[in-house]
């Protein structure tokens, strides 16, 4: 009985650091292939708003994009 219980928990235990471990490496590969944004997409973003960035405000904005992630 108290080894059924064991079993169980430590199966639980082990599936959830294996789940983690695993959702956590797709992530990471995917958001490596495919970044939420990049600098083509802030330069954009700024033309839209009526603004003619230069490379320097770009990379602010990169820099400060990366300190979130």
């Amino acid at each position: 009985m108290l080894v059924d219980i064991l079993q169980v928990l430590l199966g639980l235990v082990i599936g959830f650091v294996l789940g983690f471990v695993l959702a956590r490496k797709f992530m990471m590969k995917y958001l490596k292939k495919n970044p939420p944004i990049n600098e083509e997409m802030i330069k954009a973003l700024m033309m839209q708003m009526g603004r003619k960035p230069n490379q320097k405000q770009i990379n602010q904005m990169m820099k400060s994009m990366q300190k979130y992630m």
